[in-house]
């Protein structure tokens, strides 16, 4: 029903906004704004989502009637967008965390929608979301994603005005997040809370949704499944250092490309292959297409790869979330 945004800003402004104007429910980013340059001649003005007067690109929340409680559920997409993507991609919207703003905007929903419950949908990422969680107050729930954390429990932070319950979900459809709040004269009294594993195998699927993947996927069914290898370990995308998965892709780029170094972007997508099983197309894809898929080869001094890796481990490492 609600959403947020990350990888969907790749595709240029023309599709998402197209896409989001195709979707089936509400799109929300308080902190997606349209640069004050491209306002003069912005070619999206037309879009029921855009706020002119503030400069918001997307409606920045929504209210949901849920269990009969009044729920406003704001949106928080990845604020660095623009830094972790080609910047090219995004030439007309700024991003950020947008501190401020959010406190703004739980402080006016609140005035102005009477809601029972404020809940905030974001890719922030686990660490900043908590920190995020302290330094704002009056969110009850934020509901998070980007950094594919399987939280078991949410966590609860304090801050100046109460409590705020920070959770993840993992990704790949291998958990489903379940909270049950309850609330009484607009206040949370209680919750409950699980993480419940997906065993994909073990439900039967919804047949309009499997005819329509079914379908989608017919054109290209022979390359998809065609059988490439078989796995000899475990192959997963998911540790901050290395995966196997991982290992397997910068092996191949260093074949391919005659390199005596490869590096990869350690994304932890990906579904996991088991011992045995059959790798095929569909696993690389799974593991490999992005809206940029292009690798390169190119010569590089011992002095700018040790500053590549130093970067990643500050910005993976860093104390400081935000």
């Amino acid at each position: 029903d609600v959403m947020t945004g990350h990888w969907e800003f790749t595709y240029l402004a023309d599709e998402v906004i197209k896409n989001v104007e195709a979707f089936h429910g509400d799109f929300v980013a308080q902190n997606v704004k349209v640069k004050e340059v491209s306002l003069f001649d912005y070619p999206h003005e037309d879009f029921g989502g855009f706020q002119p007067d503030s400069g918001l690109a997307f409606e920045p929340y929504t209210i949901k009637q849920v269990g009969g409680a009044r729920v406003a559920v704001i949106g928080q997409a990845f604020p660095y967008t623009p830094i972790a993507n080609p910047s090219r991609f995004i030439p007309d919207w700024t991003f950020g965390i947008q501190d401020q703003r959010m406190q703004e905007f739980v402080d006016q929903v609140r005035e102005q929608e009477s809601p029972d419950l404020v809940v905030v949908i974001s890719h922030n990422g686990m660490d900043v979301d908590l920190k995020m969680a302290s330094r704002v107050t009056g969110i009850e729930v934020i509901f998070g994603g980007h950094t594919h954390d399987g939280m078991p429990a949410p966590t609860e932070v304090e801050n100046a005005k109460g409590k705020t319950l920070v959770t993840n979900a993992g990704s790949n459809g291998k958990f489903l997040g379940v909270m049950d709040l309850d609330v009484k004269d607009g206040k949370l009294r209680d919750y409950r809370y699980r993480l419940l594993p997906v065993f994909s195998n073990l439900l039967e699927p919804n047949a309009e949704m499997a005819k329509y993947i079914e379908e989608v996927r017919a054109p290209y069914a022979d390359k998809l499944t065609e059988a490439l290898a078989t796995a000899e370990e475990l192959l997963y995308r998911r540790g901050n250092f290395n995966g196997t998965f991982d290992q397997v892709i910068c092996d191949a780029l260093r074949k391919v490309n005659d390199a005596q170094i490869s590096l990869s972007p350690g994304f932890r997508w990906g579904t996991t292959v088991l011992p045995g099983q059959t790798i095929t197309m569909d696993n690389v894809m799974d593991q490999t297409c992005i809206t940029y898929p292009e690798t390169y080869r190119r010569e590089m001094t011992g002095s700018e790869i040790k500053a590549i890796l130093e970067e990643v481990c500050e910005n993976l490492f860093n104390k400081e979330p935000y």
